[in-house]
């Protein structure tokens, strides 16, 4: 195995983030050899990093456009190859899995499992046409689950990453990673997530997306230094808790699909602002109001993804904090994913939001993160202000709740 210098690290993870990582991975090395035996002179390190959502909050599953960026927190799997035809993968907190390359049918008994996500994205690659054969991983991850950056798309990322540097000459396309990943998430996990998490945490840096076609779905880099233009991304974990929430998360693009489906059409892409309006009475009645609203934010968030894109293309910071702002006020009012109804007791994210409105500057922004109803926000915060903003999170939330994060130019990679 490679002895990585700290210059290597830097180039991942950013300074900061450098510094901790010599002793991440010796650790992980060594409970590899723990688990599996033997030495480490044939292992191989791969990572997978998690996502921050930017632009375009529940657009993606309806063939919208999206503004995402991968993060310096990631997921890295310690991995050797093998004969015969068994992958078995040992996921820090989750237990070993193992998985049969000749076996990879739908298994109902494994839905919402580690077993799911492993079977279903090795599934995919090989109905693709790519190449599988047998490895043992141990995989660690510092993406926390449940904190909104996508473990899950991490996770799934990593393994598609592993099967295309094992097997396939680390050829596999990175879309067709995240398409992969997709698809074990929908059919085996169980989970109608869209394509945005698992293309972001594969293709790395800061991403546009447009799912107009979702299975080529048109991805370009954008050049912006986030820290040159004096911010920082701050996410902050608002602990609340996640259970019980997938009837949530799926109500969303089943109302927006209701829509589209009352207006001849079978995703809201393909519907225009004008449709809505004029068609507001037959809506509300079939679908009913809070389904008109999700649609309104659509046609609108859609559209304002690709205005950030082109705001960060130019530079032009003071008017991507603006559509920031417009982006979190049209999720908490229209797309309504900051709290559940269920519990309006517990708001975590709107308390978040709240404070992060009084104590922002106006050229500052914070709004929801992700899926919502109990995760994380995101704050695009001016450096001189981040240590305050940290704090104000920490004492709202405990200790490192908001963390301080950079884009990271990788996505899914082997460490050489």
């Amino acid at each position: 195995m490679a002895e990585f210098g700290i210059g290597v690290f830097q180039d991942i993870y950013g300074l900061e983030a450098a510094i901790r990582q010599p002793s991440r991975y010796a650790d992980a090395v060594l409970t590899f050899i723990k688990i599996f035996g033997d030495g480490h002179d044939d292992l191989r390190i791969f990572s997978a990093p998690g996502r921050t959502e930017i632009g375009g909050n529940h657009t993606d599953h309806q063939r919208g456009e999206v503004l995402a960026a991968a993060v310096n927190k990631d997921a890295i799997a310690v991995v050797r190859r093998t004969t015969g035809d068994e992958i078995r993968v040992n996921a820090e907190g989750f237990g070993p899995v193992t998985v049969k390359t000749d076996d990879l049918g739908m298994k109902p008994e494994e839905k919402n499992s580690t077993a799911a996500l492993v079977r279903g994205v090795l599934a995919s690659l090989k109905n693709r046409g790519y190449s599988l054969g047998a490895f043992d991983a141990y995989i660690t991850s510092d993406v926390l689950i449940g904190a909104g950056l996508s473990s899950s798309a991490a996770f799934e990322t990593l393994i598609g990453t592993i099967v295309s540097g094992l097997f396939n000459g680390s050829e596999i396309d990175p879309v067709t990673i995240a398409l992969a990943g997709q698809e074990a998430e929908n059919v085996y996990f169980g989970k109608p997530c869209g394509l945005m998490d698992q293309t972001a945490c594969s293709v790395g840096s800061l991403v546009y997306i447009d799912f107009k076609d979702p299975s080529a779905p048109v991805v370009k880099r954008i050049n912006f230094d986030l820290a040159g233009s004096g911010y920082v991304l701050c996410i902050t974990d608002t602990k609340g808790s996640h259970a019980d929430l997938t009837a949530e998360y799926a109500a969303i693009p089943k109302e927006m699909t209701e829509v589209a489906e009352l207006l001849g059409h079978d995703k809201l892409r393909d519907v225009s602002l004008d449709e809505i309006m004029d068609n507001m009475s037959l809506l509300r009645s079939k679908a009913g109001d809070r389904a008109v609203l999700r649609a309104l934010h659509f046609e609108e968030e859609t559209k304002r993804a690709g205005k950030e894109a082109e705001a960060l293309e130019k530079g032009d910071i003071k008017t991507f904090i603006s559509l920031v702002r417009k982006s979190g006020d049209s999720s908490f009012k229209y797309l309504q994913n900051v709290y559940t109804n269920t519990d309006v007791r517990t708001q975590n994210m709107s308390l978040a939001l709240a404070v992060s409105g009084i104590i922002l500057e106006d050229d500052e922004a914070a709004r929801v993160h992700g899926g919502g109803f109990a995760g994380t926000i995101q704050a695009f915060v001016k450096e001189e202000n981040a240590e305050k903003y940290k704090d104000y999170m920490d004492r709202l939330f405990g200790e490192d709740s908001c963390e301080i994060l950079t884009i990271r130019k990788y996505g899914g990679i082997e460490i050489k």
